[in-house]
């Protein structure tokens, strides 16, 4: 959480108030467990932005240049990995390739269509990225709020394999934490093609498959998703319900 508000410091120029910033991060992580993946959070972020004094384009072009780093760390992160450790997962034979391939091709080719054929859509998606590219150069243009977006980007995204690699180890399986840190970045990546609240089903399959191709046993691959989940969701949904309903009777959200 204090990676998240981190990063969304340095995704904006303002100064935002440092707890509150932590607090709204908190509380956005458990809104995010009870709508679908990434809407809940972004509306607590949003809300919390515009209350700061930013507008809501702003504030919409700053979660979406946070959200860009983000994915662009994960990709990072996955390509040096698969660099430095050749064939790290290997699928089960009886999955088939195709299956993982066919639910990414279907939605590149749906967002695809619906934006060529949609003049609405196409206009408002070039001023969006307009809009995300000019506010990327200004982050860059201040060496303390790049470090602040990338730094928390990354501190993020490896806290949370962390997690993961404790359980593991915790399960005492043999698999090599770099295979767990990759199994965690391209199991979250999946993710994202099925948006559901917290990542509920759509993470914790892609998950237990990484973690098998990565030489867990499938049971412990269950165990262990289990035991993040429970550490980095379920635990912290009450207080994170109960700061998100003290921030809103505050008027901070």
């Amino acid at each position: 959480w204090v990676c998240a508000a981190v990063a969304q410091q340095g995704a904006v120029a303002e100064r935002l108030p440092a707890g509150r910033l932590v607090a709204a991060q908190f509380a956005a992580c458990a809104a995010n467990h009870v709508l679908p993946a990434g809407v809940g959070a972004s509306a607590v972020n949003l809300r919390f932005l515009t209350r700061c004094g930013l507008s809501t384009a702003r504030s919409a072009t700053a979660l979406a240049v946070k959200a860009a780093a983000g994915a662009l760390v994960r990709f990072a992160l996955a390509a040096v990995l698969l660099l430095a450790s050749p064939r790290p997962l290997r699928l089960p034979s009886a999955v088939p390739r195709a299956s993982l391939l066919l639910p990414a091709v279907g939605c590149a080719v749906a967002v695809v269509l619906a934006v060529a054929l949609s003049r609405p859509v196409r206009h408002r998606a070039r001023g969006a990225v307009r809009r995300v590219l000019a506010d990327v150069r200004a982050v860059h243009g201040s060496r303390s709020r790049a470090c602040a977006l990338w730094g928390g980007s990354v501190g993020f995204a490896l806290l949370h394999a962390a997690v993961l690699v404790a359980v593991v180890r915790a399960l005492e399986v043999t698999v090599p934490a770099g295979h767990v840190l990759l199994a965690y970045l391209v199991a979250s990546g999946a993710a994202v093609l099925l948006p559901t609240p917290g990542g509920l089903g759509s993470l914790d399959a892609a998950l237990v498959l990484t973690l098998t191709a990565a030489g867990a046993p499938a049971a412990a691959a269950l165990s262990a998703v289990f035991g993040y989940r429970m550490l980095t969701g379920w635990l912290p949904l009450l207080p994170g319900l109960l700061v998100l309903a003290l921030l809103t009777r505050r008027s901070v959200l």
